[in-house]
């Protein structure tokens, strides 16, 4: 998985936001897995939900001149998934740390880029809570998301 800094301007924190969405559409591939019915297509669903911001990220830094970060092969996992209780574990962990980077690009960005900030935020927020109320987590919600605990 990856670590942040804090952004200092705009196309940083967007660049770092990228860098987490890379790391959460390989997450999805061990979880997913791991799931069976209602739970693997929730999990198909979020990876796509990532996939696409992906995709809006690299053409709007691109299109921007802004540097891309290039995807790595592989993105090591916190723990060993290897049973259900395990990728929903690692569900509710990459929307929570993807949901940071999206919280550290709000106080550095404005307008539209801030928009898109607090959606991406709020989207990890709720899927995060969905996949503790499948994993059966107490509470389901967090006062304050993408915050360090």
């Amino acid at each position: 998985m990856i670590r942040r800094q804090a952004p200092t301007d705009p196309g940083q924190a967007l660049a770092a936001a990228l860098t987490a969405e890379y790391a959460a559409i390989f997450a999805y591939g061990p979880i997913g897995v791991r799931l069976t019915d209602a739970a693997r297509r929730d999990a198909r669903a979020a990876e796509a939900a990532h996939r696409a911001r992906r995709d809006a990220l690299v053409l709007q830094l691109s299109g921007a001149g802004g540097q891309v970060p290039a995807d790595q092969a592989g993105y090591a996992l916190p723990f060993p998934v290897t049973d259900r209780a395990g990728a929903l574990r690692l569900a509710v962990e990459i929307e929570e740390r993807t949901a940071a980077f999206w919280r550290a690009a709000l106080p550095v960005t404005t307008g539209a880029d801030r928009t898109r900030a607090l959606n991406a935020l709020t989207d990890c927020a709720v899927r995060a809570t969905r996949w503790r109320r499948t994993a059966g987590v107490s509470p389901v919600t967090v006062a304050f998301p993408g915050r360090p605990a």
